[in-house]
Formats: C-alpha cells, sequence, structure tokens
C-alpha cells in the first residue's frame, strides 16, 4: 500500500484524523498530490527529533 492509498483509507476510517505524510521524496511528487486532499502536514526524510516534534506541534495546534 502506497502514501496515497494509506492517506484514503486513514480519511474513510476517521475522516478528523491529523495526518503528517513523510517521504524520502520531494513535495513535487505524491506529497503534494495528498496534500491537495486535505493531507496535514509533510515531512521529507531524513528528519530529525526537533523537526518531528515542531511538524506534529504546529498540526495539533491548528
Amino acid at each position: 500500500m502506497g502514501g496515497g492509498e494509506a492517506y484514503d483509507r486513514l480519511r474513510e476510517i476517521s475522516p478528523e484524523v491529523k495526518v503528517l505524510f513523510s517521504s524520502g521524496y520531494s513535495i513535487d511528487g505524491e506529497a503534494s498530490k495528498i496534500l491537495a486532499r486535505g493531507c496535514n502536514g509533510f515531512i521529507q526524510k531524513p528528519f530529525d527529533i526537533m523537526q518531528l516534534s515542531q511538524n506534529i506541534r504546529a498540526i495539533l495546534v491548528r
């Protein structure tokens, strides 16, 4: 299952779930399509714990 399909299934189960999409690819590919469908954020691999924490915090306060 790819990221797009996983995102769609998460939304089917819980439409209000907040999702931070992570990929080693740039945001120009599949990530931009998933973000356009309502994904809450994107973080590109590799990332450190501080970057992850900041992204999660930003999503949760929205």
